[in-house]
């Protein structure tokens, strides 16, 4: 098992920024994907980052160009750096992070509180 623990969520206004962190303990050595996903009330969880134990990142693309995802591999953390953030950034930000093939195990943090003020 894995377990994820966020931090960096708050308040924060229209143009500022914010930094996620995510860290992984557990059963880690498994873990070959991580990424960030988001929830607004009422609307379904999207993805709003991700990067595999290779680098390769992938960004929706309402964030390319504001967000950057980035890791420290031997701190099993996962960040995300917000800039020139919107109040359509505002949700709840998830930590999630996936086994490599053939162990399948996929783990979800409890979520942090991004809200963006006009």
């Amino acid at each position: 098992q894995v377990q994820l623990v966020e931090t960096g969520g708050g308040l924060m206004q229209a143009g500022g920024s914010l930094r996620l962190s995510c860290t992984a303990s557990g059963i880690t050595y498994r873990i070959n994907r991580m990424g960030w996903y988001r929830q607004a009330p009422g609307q379904q969880r999207d993805m709003v980052a991700t990067i595999t134990d290779s680098g390769t990142t992938n960004y929706a693309e309402s964030v390319k160009g504001r967000f950057t995802i980035f890791r420290d591999g031997a701190k099993n953390t996962v960040y995300l750096q917000m800039n020139s953030l919107s109040p359509e950034d505002t949700a709840v930000y998830f930590c999630n992070a996936a086994d490599a093939y053939p162990f399948g195990g996929v783990y979800w943090g409890q979520g942090t509180q991004v809200t963006v003020s006009s």
